[in-house]
This record gives structure tokens, C-alpha cells and sequence, in this order.
């Protein structure tokens, strides 16, 4: 039997009336809401969290991976190529250095007029019949209201979407199983002149003592037992993606708890094993772990179209495209325990050409006032593993937010803007 209290009716103070609001800021958020700002909307972006950024800053993000064309994911490695004192003029490297991408990040929304909340959780909608209409906020300033033309949901599970009612699926089509949660973190101390580097689960490194991979799935405690190693913009450090967390649901803070626990429970194990058996890493020592536990995959949406595994393989070249040239693999990380899935292919990827998102993929089949933005697309289990790159999800992000400040300039809906109008803005 469940049990309810039943809270008493009270009036909620109305912080702000804005043309777009954006919910949550790692690389899609931060996107949307500089893109429509820079379109001349009023615009605000609120974050749980106390600084920007999702997983690519709070998560300790590498690197970015993948690739895709767009003009603001340009500026933003150009960027950060300047503040880490690359001045070259080459290809600016993709590794990340968090903290100083948070300032980036802050910097763009401030030059492009964004009104920032920080520590504010969307708890709730405000819904007039089928249109999104704002969102209702919790933080130490207690319960408000924020009223907008548009919402742009950039919350990573589609927190928005789902309380507006919009149809989506978890996970796998056929069992709703999800990719496993990941805890990153890094070590100093790394001989970088002799540190082995593996940047994919079908890498692998022979040394006296066995292959890495296999030492890594008879020492690490399951479901650990991968070894994935990329460097840093720090002289000695090395970031490491090597906790794992299986049978997860990202939208459950329970799991989420177990999730912060099994991987925090792993980190100085692999710290030992690293030690023990990788060449470079024999003093290594771990200095830093992410503040936000990286959730892969939860809810899949149902929108306008929905991009599929063949779309992808086939390089496909929709004419509504908001998102160009994107380029990843199928990163299925193993569902049942360490490595990759078997339905999985990174390496040896041979796709080589990039496709596009159509922007029916952002549009909610049913609901209006609100757009989709990030990993939380329309798409299928397989296309979601491709398309949740960072920087992908980055274009998304511009094309939600460019999208958000048209349908709020012209008064009309998301899926009244015409994808032509979107991509003269891209």
C-alpha cells in the first residue's frame, strides 16, 4: 500500500517571463541558451548543479569525441585551445581541462546576455492543455515559477518532457536495458614518456605480465574490468574511465546512490592494479574524481522522426537536417558487465562518412512549447549510442536553441518552424 500526503494549495511567486528557457547545462544546454540569446531572445538557463557544464566539466569529462560541423563547437575548442596556451593555429586539441572549460562556458552565456541560475532544480511544469508553458524551480530561494515561450529540455533524461507527458522509451527497445553509469577520475604522478594510452575497449597492450585488457577483467572487480586511459592537459595526469555500474536507471536517485557508491568503491582498486601492472603508472596516486556520476542513456523520446541505426550507416542526408556532418561510432557500452556490448563497435567503426539529425528528431510528437535538445532525442537504442557524443550533442543544442528564439520571435510552435529558417541561422 502506498501512503500520500496531500500538501496544501499555495501560491508560487513568478521569478521570470522569458522568451526561451533552457533546462540544464552541459554542452547542449550551454548551446541552446547562447544561441538563442545571440538571436536576440531573452533568455535564462537554470542548472541543479553548482556550475556549468553536465558531464564535460562536473563529470570530468576527457575529451570530446566524436566530431560534427558546427560553428559554435568550433569556437569552443578554439577557445580552450587559447586558455591552455596553444597558440599554434592548428587543429585545437580535443582534450578537456575542466575547470578552465567552466569558465568558457560562463563566458559565452555572459557575453551573450543568458540570465544564469545555478543550484535550481525543475521540478515540476507549468502546462496549458498540450504546450509547455515554464517550469516550476526549487532552490534555497524555495519554490518559484518561470514562464516561458519555449522550453528547451537539455536535462540529459528529459526530466521537462516526461512531466509534460511526452511518449518515450528507456533503454533497449526489446528489454529496457540501459548502458552502465561511469564514475571518472584522474591520477598524477604518470611517467607520460613511457604511460600506456588505451582509448577504446578493442585497444589492447601486451606486457610481461599479460595483455592489459584481460589482467584488467581477471583483477578489477566486476563489473569493472576495462582499461581506458587518455591524457590530460596537465603534465603527469591521466584521466581515467574505468569504474562501471551496471543495471542502472539514471532517473532513479536510489540507483544513482548505488551507482556514486559501486563506483567510488572501484577508484583506488583500479588506482592498485594501475600501479601494479601498466608501464608508466607504478607511483601513480588518484588527485581528483568527477563531482556528477556519468549517466549514458535513460529516456528516448518520441518525436516528429525518429533517428535510426540505418540512418546513420547509411550516412544519411536528410533535407530538414539541423545537425550536419556528425561522426561517431556505435559506443554501446556493455549492458551486462565490462568492455564493449556486443552490439557494440568503436575501433573498427567503418562508416567514414558523417550523417545528419533532421530536425523532426528535437520536435515532441505531442506536445507543444517545449524542444528537445542532447541525448534525450528521438532516436533508436543503437542511433542514441552514436549520436550522445558531446560535441554532437552540442550541435543539437545550438539547433534547439536557434529553433527556441524563431518559434518565440514569430509566436508559433516548435513544430511550426520551418528547418530551412533554422539552418540559415547554423
Amino acid at each position: 500500500m502506498t501512503n500520500f500526503y496531500i500538501q496544501p494549495a499555495k501560491q508560487i511567486p513568478v521569478e521570470a517571463s522569458v522568451d526561451v528557457l533552457v533546462v540544464g547545462s552541459g554542452p547542449s544546454g550551454v548551446a541552446a541558451a547562447v544561441s538563442a540569446a545571440r538571436l536576440g531572445a531573452c533568455t535564462m538557463l537554470i542548472e541543479q548543479q553548482g556550475t556549468v557544464g553536465g558531464i564535460s566539466t562536473s563529470g570530468m569529462m576527457s575529451h570530446w569525441t566524436g566530431s560534427v560541423k558546427n560553428a559554435l563547437y568550433s569556437e569552443i575548442l578554439l577557445e580552450c585551445a587559447r586558455r591552455n596556451g596553444d597558440h599554434s593555429g592548428g587543429e585545437p586539441t580535443k582534450s578537456i581541462n575542466p575547470e578552465k572549460l567552466k569558465q568558457v562556458y560562463l563566458d559565452l552565456l555572459k557575453d551573450a546576455g543568458v540570465t544564469l541560475r545555478l543550484y535550481t532544480f525543475a521540478c515540476d511544469v507549468i502546462q496549458e492543455e498540450n504546450r509547455v508553458a515554464g517550469v516550476i524551480t526549487e532552490s534555497k530561494s524555495g519554490r518559484q515559477a518561470i514562464l516561458a515561450k519555449v522550453v528547451v529540455d537539455a536535462s540529459g533524461d528529459g526530466d521537462i518532457a516526461c512531466l509534460a507527458g511526452a511518449e518515450y522509451h528507456k533503454g533497449r527497445e526489446e528489454d529496457g536495458k540501459m548502458q552502465p553509469a561511469t564514475l571518472m577520475f584522474k591520477v598524477a604522478g604518470v611517467d607520460t614518456d613511457r604511460a600506456v594510452f588505451l582509448h577504446s575497449f578493442e585497444s589492447t597492450y601486451e606486457t610481461p605480465k599479460g595483455e592489459l585488457q584481460a589482467l584488467a577483467r581477471q583483477h578489477l572487480p566486476a563489473p569493472a574490468g576495462h582499461v581506458l586511459l587518455y591524457p590530460s592537459t596537465l603534465p603527469g595526469v591521466v584521466t581515467c574511465n574505468m569504474t562501471n555500474c551496471t543495471d542502472i536507471d539514471g532517473t532513479s536517485a536510489a540507483d544513482l546512490t548505488r551507482a556514486e557508491e559501486v563506483c567510488r568503491g572501484q577508484m583506488y582498486k583500479i588506482e592498485a592494479f594501475l600501479r601494479e601492472f601498466v608501464p608508466g603508472y607504478e607511483h601513480c596516486f588518484i588527485i581528483g574524481s568527477g563531482s556528477l556520476i556519468g549517466v549514458r542513456e535513460t529516456r528516448h523520446f518520441k518525436g516528429l522522426y525518429t533517428i535510426t541505426r540505418e540512418d546513420i550507416l547509411a550516412a544519411r542526408q536528410f533535407d530538414d537536417w539541423v545537425v550536419e556532418d556528425a561522426y561517431f561510432n556505435f559506443d554501446v557500452h556493455n549492458i551486462a558487465g565490462a568492455g564493449l556490448d556486443a552490439t557494440g563497435v568503436q575501433k573498427k567503426f567503418t562508416q567514414t562518412k558523417g550523417y545528419t539529425i533532421p530536425y523532426g528528431c528535437l520536435v515532441p510528437e505531442k506536445i507543444d512549447g517545449l524542444l528537445l535538445s542532447g541525448r534525450n532525442i528521438s532516436g533508436t537504442h543503437m542511433a542514441h549510442s552514436n549520436f550522445r557524443a558531446m560535441p554532437i550533442c552540442l550541435a543539437i543544442g545550438a539547433a534547439s536553441g536557434t529553433a527556441a528564439a524563431l518559434c518565440a520571435k514569430a509566436g508559433i510552435q516548435p513544430r511550426e518552424v520551418a528547418a530551412k529558417e533554422i539552418q540559415a541561422h547554423l
